[in-house]
């Protein structure tokens, strides 16, 4: 069944959302339980189908770097040393900065469970990818931000493009019966796998130019400033509103919801200097609809849940607790499962 992919990103963005909201371990691997196993059950046949596995990989080249990080440069510590390293002296004005010292258990938890978080948002993102046909993506975003949905949509189709001619380059050698491996297999296809990569993107480019993407028409300048005026103050309406909403759960909702009025008026009217047809539009059904909220119910419920077991202390270090509502709600992120099987 091919879903709107707007709804996939809805459905990963909610799911990065609440991973954002929670440094708790357990509560992170489910939602990578979660999004890993829509992936596996979702996605569809395609050369961007593979990328969630490379996002998995970099996640865990995060969580690494996050780690060591902590330990030659320092953050949370604690009383539980496990080594020290040797301290390079520093300036008075570099005062709680250092490099080496002292490795502590609390420490490296934390600086563990901050790893863990990046890599979860990570592969969310990836699993949008991996489920999303992005060119059809591009269909779907709004006409009056063509120049900012072509950066956004080549910008999404890079990791793809990369996977996909990752894979020819290496079936291409392994036919020609280069075995290579490691650090000379990746000199022989770094310029390869960017020559088609970028190839790829040209094409993309030629014909959305050749089928007269961007065209304006002519309106008048009090609708331009109309638009601009609308979109910017809807923008920053709901920038500000976003922020209350992360520093108090209740205050940034009024000038988030007048934001985002103010920049869809904006888009309304700006849709009509650029006339475009769709050849079999994307339809935005109840299936796609109950996907993209699948997985914004997990983000609303983290966000207003005050649980202390999403943030578990690490001074002193203590095991983490699961959340039981948080859970379910995440748990329902599961749905696509069933709608996809249904279909």
């Amino acid at each position: 069944m091919r879903l709107h992919s707007g709804a996939w990103w809805l459905w990963a963005l909610g799911l990065a959302t609440a991973a954002s909201r929670t440094t708790n371990p357990l509560m992170l691997g489910l939602i990578l339980a979660v999004a890993g196993v829509v992936v596996v059950t979702c996605r569809a046949t395609t050369p961007w189908a593979g990328t969630y596995g490379v996002f998995l990989k970099f996640g865990l080249l995060v969580i690494a770097l996050r780690v060591l990080l902590h330990v030659f440069l320092g953050g949370v510590a604690g009383p539980t040393t496990l080594f020290t390293l040797p301290q390079a002296p520093l300036p008075h004005w570099a005062q709680g900065i250092r490099i080496g010292g002292p490795v502590t258990a609390e420490g490296l938890v934390f600086a563990l469970y901050q790893g863990l978080l990046l890599a979860t948002i990570l592969s969310c993102v990836g699993a949008a990818n991996a489920l999303a046909n992005p060119k059809r993506l591009l269909r779907s975003l709004p006409a009056a931000l063509y120049e900012v949905s072509v950066a956004v949509v080549v910008a999404l189709t890079v990791a793809p493009q990369l996977v996909a001619s990752a894979r020819s380059v290496r079936r291409a050698r392994q036919l020609r019966g280069d075995t290579a491996r490691g650090a000379r297999a990746i000199r022989t296809m770094l310029v390869p796998v960017l020559e088609d990569a970028l190839e790829r993107s040209l094409v993309l480019a030629a014909s959305m130019d050749s089928r007269g993407y961007g065209r304006t028409a002519g309106i008048s300048k009090r609708d331009r400033v109309l638009t601009g005026a609308l979109v910017l103050a809807g923008l920053f309406g709901f920038c500000i509103g976003m922020y209350g909403l992360l520093a108090d759960a209740y205050s940034g909702w009024p000038l988030l919801v007048v934001g985002a009025v103010l920049a869809i008026a904006g888009l309304r009217v700006g849709a009509r200097r650029v006339p475009r047809t769709r050849y079999r539009p994307d339809r935005w059904t109840v299936k796609a609809a109950g996907v993209a909220l699948s997985g914004i119910a997990g983000a609303v419920v983290l966000v207003f849940s005050g649980d202390p077991a999403l943030s578990p202390t690490t001074v002193p270090l203590q095991a983490p607790e699961f959340p039981v509502l948080p859970a379910l709600a995440v748990l329902v992120a599961l749905l696509p499962v069933v709608i996809v099987r249904e279909a």
